[in-house]
């Protein structure tokens, strides 16, 4: 069975669901998602920049009313579970859990201990942090003994 290691920081969306499961054809997959809420990865700063970039000026004023630290997990906790029912409803197994800290060093480990095949980061575009390989994916690379490809989340 191939595994896929599943960095998200929102619940999957049907066409999500759909994408991951079927990148690899006919072949079963395994997913291990990590859930990192959005405000937990980048500052207002960053994620407002992002906002203006992609027009979304009305986003950008928001963001300051993310939710951040301990207020974050619960949401956070929905999202996963709604994320691991459908991708198990859509034929494929999904265990998972939400990551507060230090995201890149639990991927390490996770792909480590699932000897994960490849890691997918699925995430809204994040201009500023990707310019600069701060986001996820670019930072992933240098962690990861495996490829790791990133997709941008679909909104329903």
């Amino acid at each position: 069975m191939f595994t896929s290691v599943l960095m998200i920081e929102k619940p999957l969306t049907s066409v999500d669901v759909e994408f991951v499961t079927t990148l690899h054809g006919d072949e079963a997959v395994s997913f291990v998602v990590l859930m990192q809420p959005r405000g937990a990865q980048a500052d207002v700063l960053l994620r407002a920049i992002d906002d203006v970039a992609l027009g979304e000026l009305k986003d950008a004023v928001r963001e300051g009313d993310v939710l951040e630290g301990e207020a974050a997990v619960a949401p956070a906790e929905l999202a996963l579970e709604h994320s691991l029912r459908a991708l198990r409803a859509a034929g494929s197994e999904a265990v998972g859990q939400v990551v507060e800290d230090h995201p890149l060093d639990m991927l390490r480990a996770v792909v480590d201990d699932s000897n994960a095949d490849e890691v997918i980061v699925l995430t809204a575009p994040h201009y500023v942090e990707e310019f600069f390989h701060r986001d996820w994916a670019s930072r992933a690379r240098h962690k990861v003994g495996v490829p790791v490809l990133k997709l941008f989340a679909h909104s329903e």
